[in-house]
């Protein structure tokens, strides 16, 4: 392994000093999962360190395992800081992005403004954090994207940690922790649940969430009658019909079928429409959208209870945030969450962020997590809000 990532490094190296796109990587190189495949610049760039130096800022491609086992392409950016790593290496965040698609064309590292779409980036960056931002498989790469599929967010997160510590310039350690919001919050629980029997040669330190899709069931079920949730059940059922090859017919409406079309392959661009989606002025025109619920019609019922997460050990300390103005992610439901967890002996700290929305739970929790990280990475006791 020890070769895989020097050689990867000396590779890509030179081709990022030439700000070139990289060629093919040697075939021995390219099958490992992290292995780096492609480097491109960053639309849009990053933030500064804060100091007036500037980040580096990259969009890459690289392997990751298909739920079948098979090597897949998955995208996603990069940003390093400026200045040479310290002894040990940088440690690493690897952020987990909200819902933006289910198609290619959605990727958030395809967007004008990637580094904005990160809430405290810049702040991460100035303690010399270097941040790795998976896509996900298939958004953003070819292939169909399993939505809410845990294992395939899990893995697409651990393989963007491997890329980033194979990253010629960036220094990346192998510790890292996981930051996530709804989406991404499931895709960060995943990550911890399969952090050691998946990627055991990395040290993760800490799971953090904002927002978290947990109890699929009991979330769908709550949102089928809302703008936003109809919207995400729309992108759910056209992923999982295509992935699993089981007919949206079961569950949507003849008469609705162009509408549940057009919305599944619609993307979610900026922050002006993750808020638009919060404040219900994208609804499903369609009123009568599904002929039977989702989380109560199987072969969807059963995709949903497999990937709750909270089945196996969390695998490090956890940090929860919530808003109570959630209509999205239900705040009941991610305090049953918590308090599983708490059951199970995990460490879990648990912010509630008064009168948040849902698309704001990132933003609004960020500087707590931020500091809740800094003492995971500097080896503090992590705080629990469990009973004893």
């Amino acid at each position: 392994m020890r070769c895989v990532t020097s050689c990867l490094r000396l590779v890509v190296t030179a081709t990022v000093a030439l700000g070139l796109s990289l060629g093919p990587v040697p075939k021995a190189h390219a099958d490992q999962p992290g292995a780096i495949l492609n480097v491109w610049p960053l639309k849009g760039g990053g933030p500064s360190a804060g100091d007036g130096t500037s980040s580096q800022a990259f969009r890459i491609l690289y392997r990751s395992t298909g739920l079948k086992g098979e090597p897949i392409e998955v995208s996603g950016a990069i940003f390093i800081p400026p200045g040479k790593a310290p002894a040990g290496g940088r440690d690493v965040i690897a952020w987990a992005h909200p819902t933006s698609g289910v198609v290619e064309k959605c990727a958030p590292s395809l967007m004008p403004d990637t580094a904005g779409m990160i809430w405290g980036l810049q702040s991460m960056l100035a303690k010399g954090y270097v941040v790795v931002a998976t896509d996900y498989p298939g958004v953003g790469a070819p292939g169909i994207h399993p939505y809410l599929i845990g294992e395939s967010e899990g893995r697409a997160v651990l393989d963007s940690v491997r890329a980033a510590h194979a990253m010629p310039q960036s220094g990346a350690s192998n510790r890292f922790v996981v930051w996530g919001h709804s989406q991404g919050g499931h895709a960060a629980l995943y990550t911890g649940e399969l952090a050691k029997s998946y990627a055991p040669e990395l040290e993760l330190v800490g799971v953090a969430a904002a927002a978290p899709a947990t109890y699929l069931i009991e979330l769908f079920d709550s949102d089928k009658s809302s703008a936003t949730g109809k919207e995400l059940t729309a992108m759910a059922i056209w992923s999982w019909s295509n992935l699993y090859h089981d007919p949206a017919s079961t569950l949507v409406e003849a008469d609705a079928t162009g509408v549940y079309e057009a919305m599944a392959h619609d993307c979610i661009e900026s922050v002006a429409e993750f808020e638009a989606l919060d404040k219900a002025e994208k609804p499903l025109t369609h009123e009568k959208f599904l002929k039977a619920n989702p989380a109560k019609t199987e072969p969807w019922e059963s995709i949903m209870k497999r990937n709750s997460p909270g089945q196996r050990p969390a695998g490090a300390p956890v940090f929860i945030a919530q808003g109570t103005a959630d209509t999205t992610v239900r705040p009941a439901i991610t305090k049953q969450f918590g308090d599983v967890l708490c059951k199970q002996g995990t460490r879990v700290m648990f912010v509630e962020l008064p009168g948040t929305t849902h698309t704001f739970a990132a933003r609004d929790s960020v500087n707590q997590a931020l500091k809740w990280m800094d003492d995971r990475f500097a080896g503090k006791p992590a705080p629990t809000v469990c009973e004893k």
